[in-house]
């Protein structure tokens, strides 16, 4: 089967999955915050090309239909719409779960209230770092720092349930235990200890974001303490930087299984990253419902159960674990979308992922490559997507 045969198969070659579990609606790119880890693509969504309230109600109302449980408002911020309470409120009406994912910057301290009238069941709020100076450097954006906490307030005034992220970098896992700490302080349910995963903006920061092996060390040591000390208190989820695990994480749950991700002009994803796969066939919710790119759609199927694997992932004993890890990381670091994520230590590139991350991780950029409209510059995009080579026997 040739590959692009093997990436946009049709349906009829997997049983039907069941519906998923959330729609991530990625409402705006906006963003106050110039994050140089973000996630979204270089070539950023404007404004003119975003979904109207409309089309975003009807996507609700199919989701709901099809039998997603939960929505994720993100972006950008989210609260840069001026129909986010709207929607929300929409949400709620046919029965979705409803999570906003939001920076608390940049938008008026009078849309977290109608966020929350309308109905909003849960609220993840982003902190870049433990110290105002590092985190108004990392959010590029002046005052960031005193406005999250002003908005962390507000989130307890109004009685909405909490989630904090942290994302972690080079700059900042020292600060693991102040981070854990803030989340009780703020009065929040759960955090998330995000390490950096390189993809977007974070592959073009690689050199400037990884952290060494002794940082990741000290990080997941912290986490297991706090633990333990937190326990029954506060949910501490933890993601490790792929480069320095010995599996893969299983992305997404497995391809196409879990989640749909609605980009801000529609364009239906399995995961954030996908478009960063050449020869994928993505559909549009303005062509097609959401049922039926779930179900159908060439690129939901194109990596959806076993049958796309190549060896050593196709005989291995954790195939069904870890779905052969990340396809957009395979494209990224081996230059295939079907080969063994390179961060799993059966790959024939493990060993290579590895001193790269030891060699970005003792690099000594000191400049950010920062998220914004006019995308990364061209040569410092290219010259980070270079595909490794496997040692020859």
């Amino acid at each position: 089967m040739s590959r692009a045969e093997t990436l946009n198969r049709p349906a009829s070659t997997h049983p039907l999955p069941p519906p998923p579990m959330g729609l991530l609606a990625e409402l705006t790119h906006r963003c106050a915050l110039r994050c140089p880890y973000c996630s979204n693509p270089l070539e950023l969504d404007r404004r003119d090309r975003e979904l109207p309230t409309a089309v975003w109600k009807r996507l609700l109302d199919e989701a709901a239909a099809l039998g997603i449980l939960h929505v994720y408002f993100s972006g950008g911020e989210p609260m840069l719409r001026p129909d986010i309470a709207e929607l929300v409120a929409h949400a709620r009406d046919v029965g979705l779960y409803t999570n906003m994912i939001t920076s608390g910057v940049g938008f008026q301290p009078a849309a977290l209230d109608a966020v929350a009238e309308a109905g909003l069941d849960h609220i993840q709020l982003s902190i870049q770092a433990m110290d105002a100076e590092t985190c108004d450097r990392v959010g590029g954006y002046a005052g960031a720092w005193q406005r999250k906490h002003m908005v962390a307030a507000d989130i307890a005034r109004l009685g909405l349930r909490l989630t904090v992220n942290a994302v972690i970098h080079r700059e900042n896992a020292h600060q693991t235990k102040d981070f854990v700490q803030l989340a009780e302080d703020w009065g929040a349910a759960r955090i998330e200890i995000a390490h950096v995963q390189y993809y977007g903006w974070g592959i073009v920061n690689r050199a400037r974001l990884m952290p060494t092996r002794q940082q990741v060390e000290r990080a997941m040591a912290d986490v297991e303490e706090a633990r333990a000390r937190t326990a029954g208190r506060l949910v501490i989820d933890c993601v490790l930087p792929d480069y320095y695990a010995r599996y893969p994480k299983a992305c997404m749950g497995g391809w196409g299984a879990r989640l749909m991700n609605i980009s801000p002009a529609g364009v239906a994803l399995p995961c954030h990253a996908a478009q960063t796969i050449p020869g994928l066939a993505f559909d549009t919710v303005q062509e097609r419902s959401l049922s039926d790119i779930w179900y159908h759609g060439a690129a939901f199927n194109a990596f959806r159960g076993t049958d796309w694997m190549q060896e050593p992932c196709r005989s291995c004993a954790r195939k069904d674990l870890d779905f052969g890890g990340c396809r957009c990381q395979a494209m990224a670091l081996a230059g295939d979308a079907s080969a063994t994520d390179p961060a799993c230590s059966l790959s024939p590139l493990h060993k290579q992922i590895v001193a790269l991350a030891e060699a970005e991780a003792a690099s000594h950029r000191s400049d950010f490559i920062y998220r914004g409209f006019q995308g990364a510059p061209k040569p410092q995009a290219e010259r980070q997507m270079v595909p490794l080579q496997a040692d020859r026997p």
